[in-house]
């Protein structure tokens, strides 16, 4: 059941254990998916997972099911301050206080945001700034040769227009070594960086420059004389000779491997790395082909080595979390059984704290949903589910109702296509007091076999004990026309009959007649017909103009709202 559910995410949750919160509360979701709470517990969950996108849905998901709770906007704003979204964050505050204007925690995520979003606006201009300004930096990259291959990289492109549209960015792309290598370039000065291409993920196409014209340099201007190049001497310039060869050797092996010539590919890849071994691409494109081929173990070898070498060598962390997710990859391609997917799972969840990659979080997810639906599979058996049901039985004789449910459930769970535990558990829930479930139990029911007597029986009992006669009625009767002898389901419509021509009779009781008012007034089809204009006049003749209300009533179709409204207790007749 939801509460259950609900009370061990909120047991896991005070417990630190994040990731059992969000199944938990999933769980919860799944069975009650319009309660507010289990989605703000979500995202209270994701947010201390930083999975702030995911904190970001279930907020915005609460707030549209209660718009008028506070702390959905709390959730709201805690989300957006994750994203780094300042100013939607104090937004989301400044709303939830307008609900709630006493609520400590809006004003304290309110104060936070602001000042978040202050510093955001102060942050000091980079010193850099004024190399990346003006059409001088794209000419001063396209002449540099060790810059020129770069602008056929899509994201390396990216990154300089947005540091060129603001500075202060530079700060966020430094760990990038085309972007050091270019800053270089501007400032003439000379970096230590990896060569080009180093980052070039395997099996890329190439793209062109965008469609952007690159600026000209002016032809009456003299060019700006190039300082020669310091000589370099002993180990530097071997290393950077090593480098460079190592470099042929890796593009080589991409070009095999666009070619699909995997063995001609690992070659060179090998070949790369016995030059130079402080550069882990090498491994994970050797990974790759690996994976392509089929050679699952020997994939998941060098994604491990990759992660090791990367780790003493400091590289950069999203050639770190592409080794995890490649080695995801591979294991997921083993898994046969749920509990071969937990690893993968972790070494994607490892991949995330790495770099949080869009592609990696949904082959997370992916992964996440096969070993669901394997556990169910797995734990598929008709006749334990047989065994359960004929347990649950023996305390429905006993009244042991909430027993009964429990194994009911357990039931279910073993043989979710079984329709009798479904009509099972719904008579139990009846005899709990427990309706809408009841309810939701009686139409799975009928919905995983339509001529089930039994189906019908139990929705038509629920809707009897809800006072909603005239959808008992028409339950019963459309069992009725499964099976037309069922005694059950005759004496169904007789008890409705009774009840409906009592209220015609208007034999009702002041209590029965408020109540069955109170009732008919949350009807939605209730509602319709006071509202549409046709009825209202029609109400209003059978008062003032008798005559009128006789051709009124020679509609079926208005005649058929008359009776609803009667059986409801909205209208009387005397």
């Amino acid at each position: 059941m939801a509460d259950e559910a609900k009370a061990k995410g909120n047991a896991a949750f005070s417990s630190g254990d994040f990731n059992s919160a969000v199944n938990h509360f999933t769980d919860a979701i799944n069975l009650s998916p319009t309660n507010h709470v289990l989605f703000s517990n979500r995202s209270a969950a994701h947010a201390s997972l930083h999975h702030y996108d995911e904190a970001l849905t279930d907020a915005k998901k609460t707030v549209e099911l209660k718009s008028d709770w506070g702390k959905g906007y709390s959730r709201l704003g805690a989300a957006y301050l994750g994203l780094n979204q300042f100013e939607e964050a104090v937004e989301a505050y400044t709303k939830g206080l307008e609900i709630d204007p006493s609520n400590e925690g809006l004003k304290s995520g309110l104060a936070d945001a602001k000042s978040s979003a202050s510093r955001s606006r102060a942050s000091a201009p980079n010193p850099f700034g004024d190399a990346f300004q003006g059409p001088e930096m794209w000419a001063k990259l396209t002449a540099d040769p060790s810059t020129r291959g770069l602008l056929k990289q899509p994201d390396f492109v990216n990154m300089m227009q947005e540091i060129q549209k603001n500075p202060s960015n530079l700060n966020l792309y430094l760990k990038d070594q085309r972007v050091m290598q270019a800053l270089g370039v501007l400032l003439n000065v000379q970096f230590r960086t990896q060569q080009p291409g180093d980052e070039v993920e395997v099996g890329d196409e190439e793209m062109a420059v965008p469609s952007r014209k690159e600026p000209e340099v002016e032809k009456k201007r003299k060019p700006e004389p190039v300082p020669e190049p310091e000589p370099e001497f002993g180990e530097e310039k071997v290393k950077k000779e090593k480098k460079l060869k190592a470099q042929k050797e890796k593009e080589l092996g991409n070009a095999a491997y666009k070619k699909k010539d995997f063995d001609t590919a690992i070659q060179h890849y090998s070949t790369a790395m016995e030059i130079d071994d402080e550069d882990i691409s090498y491994l994970t494109n050797r990974a790759a082909v690996h994976l392509e081929m089929g050679k699952l173990d020997e994939c998941i070898k060098d994604c491990d080595k990759a992660v090791e070498r990367g780790r003493e060598l400091r590289s950069d962390y999203k050639m770190v979390a592409k080794a995890l997710t490649r080695k995801g990859n591979a294991l997921g391609k083993m898994a046969k059984s749920s509990k071969d997917y937990e690893p993968v799972i972790e070494t994607y969840q490892k991949a995330l704290t790495e770099h949080r990659n869009p592609e990696t979080l949904k082959r997370l997810n992916e992964a996440e949903r096969a070993k669901k639906e394997l556990e169910q599979q797995e734990y598929f058996d008709p006749s334990i589910g047989d065994e359960e049901r004929e347990k649950g039985n023996e305390f429905f004789k006993e009244q042991k109702y909430p027993d009964a449910v429990r194994h009911y459930t357990e039931a279910i769970k073993r043989n979710p296509k079984d329709p009798r535990a479904y009509s099972n558990r719904a008579a139990c829930y009846t005899k709990l007091g427990a309706m809408p479930e009841g309810l939701k139990d009686a139409e799975k029911c009928i919905e995983l076999d339509p001529t089930f007597s039994k189906g019908y029986s139990r929705k038509g009992a629920v809707q009897f004990f809800m006072k909603e006669y005239d959808n008992a009625m028409e339950t019963y009767q459309e069992g009725l026309k499964h099976d037309p002898n069922n005694q059950e389901l005759l004496d169904g419509v007789r008890r409705c009959v009774q009840q409906i021509n009592k209220a015609n009779r208007g034999d009702l009781t002041p209590e029965e007649l408020k109540e069955r008012q109170a009732k008919g007034m949350q009807d939605p089809e209730i509602q319709n017909i006071l509202t549409d204009p046709v009825m209202r006049q029609v109400l209003s003749d059978l008062q003032e103009n008798p005559a009128s209300a006789q051709k009124h009533m020679q509609n079926p179709m208005i005649m058929n709202k008359i009776q609803k409204l009667i059986s409801s207790g909205i209208v009387q007749m005397k």
